[in-house]
This record gives C-alpha cells, structure tokens and sequence, in this order.
C-alpha cells in the first residue's frame, strides 16, 4: 500500500473549511480551539483502493472525508468482511483517536478521495479544555454506539432475505423513493455488509422477486412497494439509521 508520505499534501479550500466546521462534531467548540485542529491538520488525495488505516495499528489521526467514499473493513483467518461505508462529509473511527487505542477497523477508499487528517494527540488536548468540543465528541460516540446496535439486531433478527429487503428500504429511502435506484456498492461488497455470501445474496434476490423486486445489473425497481415492505417489516428501532 502508498505510504501518505507519497502522496500530495494540499490546501484546504474555504468551501471545505466551512463544512467541517458546520459537522456537529466542530460546530459549537470555540473558535481558536477550531483554529488549532486546523493548523494542526493536513489535506490530502488518495486514488481508489488505497488502505488508509489498519486495523491494530496504533491511531495517529482522525479521518475526516471531505469527497469520495470510504470502506471501513475486517480482516480475520483469511476472511474479510465490510462493515461500513463512509461518505462525505463525515469522521470515521473517531473512538480509537479519543482513547488513544489501536484501530479495530481498517479503511480503504472506494474511489478517489479527499481526506482531512486530524492529529489525534491535538484532538485529545482540545477535547481536554472546550466542553462543547467533548459534549459533541460524546453524543457523536453515543451515535455510532447505537448504530452498533441496531446493526447487530438486524443481523441477529432477521434472515438474509428479510435483512436485503429492509436494506432495499432503505436505500431506496436515501435515493429519493423512486421506484427505480441504482445499488450504490457492488453486489460482491453488498453481501459482505449484509453477511452473506455472493451466492446467498443472488439466491436473496431471486427470493424477493415474488414482493416485487426486479433486478437489471445493478439497478433495482419495486414493482409492489406494499408487498415489499409487508415482508420487510422494517422498524425504526433497527432501520433507522
């Protein structure tokens, strides 16, 4: 894998100074202590399937993807899985900066990214002096925390073909609700995220054909949105994400 030492380090523009500082994560700390994460940071620009982060490794940074996408990954016993996907603008694996703990997750670019790079030394001092800095730290932790969860229950709680179909929900929620979207992975990562295989993922689909489901490569029409959502009984406790 590149190294960052071989990558460019660039600028940050003022449209994405004004986005992180408009993150919850940053909006309500003080303003010199916003300064001092700032002059502290670096941008910079990785091209698809760098890996950023490895899982173990101690936890230099927080990660802040200001364009692009991110895949945050496993790996164990020669097996691997996906465990989240990060778009922009967001932080990712803001745990490990704040205890000062090694990754438990390693992260790769999707595509070509753009990426903030927060020193985690300088995140922790500020956190240690701007209240608002660590409520929203907090909260933000708490979030992610309660993710966890509902992922785990929907992992827990429902078969393959029922966990595909709430992630159809969902998805076609954030693409507007259109009966017609487009996947926005590929389907060999979208079982890992869903713990399947690709094999049991293309049985799921056929599976949900007679609920109205159609799929053309990577684009998927509900034809019987009642029908769909009747078996997915999707739940706010666990689909709302």
């Amino acid at each position: 894998m590149r190294p960052y030492t071989q990558l460019v380090t660039l600028g940050m523009p003022d449209s994405h100074l004004s986005e992180i500082r408009d993150l919850h994560l940053f909006s309500d700390m003080e303003n010199e202590h916003f300064q001092q994460l700032v002059r502290a940071s670096y941008v910079q620009n990785f091209p698809p399937q760098i890996e950023l982060i490895t899982e173990g490794d101690p936890s230099d940074f927080l990660h802040i993807l200001l364009s692009g996408s991110v895949d945050l990954f496993s790996s164990w016993n020669a097996r691997e899985t996906s465990m989240a996907t990060v778009r922009p603008v967001s932080t990712f694996i803001l745990a490990a900066s704040v205890r000062d703990a090694p990754y438990l997750m390693s992260a790769r670019t999707l595509e070509k990214s753009r990426i903030m790079l927060i020193p985690s030394q300088d995140l922790r001092e500020v956190f240690g002096k701007d209240i608002q800095f660590a409520q929203a730290i907090v909260d933000e932790l708490a979030q992610c925390y309660r993710g966890v969860i509902k992922n785990t229950k929907d992992l827990k709680l429902r078969t393959s073909l029922e966990r595909l179909a709430n992630h159809l929900l969902r998805q076609q929620a954030r693409a507007g609700g259109g009966a017609t979207f487009v996947l926005d992975s590929e389907k060999r990562r979208l079982a890992s995220v869903l713990g399947m295989t690709s094999e049991n993922l293309s049985r799921a689909f056929k599976g949900l054909r007679p609920y109205g489901v159609e799929v053309k490569g990577s684009q998927i029409t509900i034809t019987n949105q009642q029908d769909l959502e009747g078996f997915a009984k999707p739940n706010p406790l666990i689909d709302h994400r």
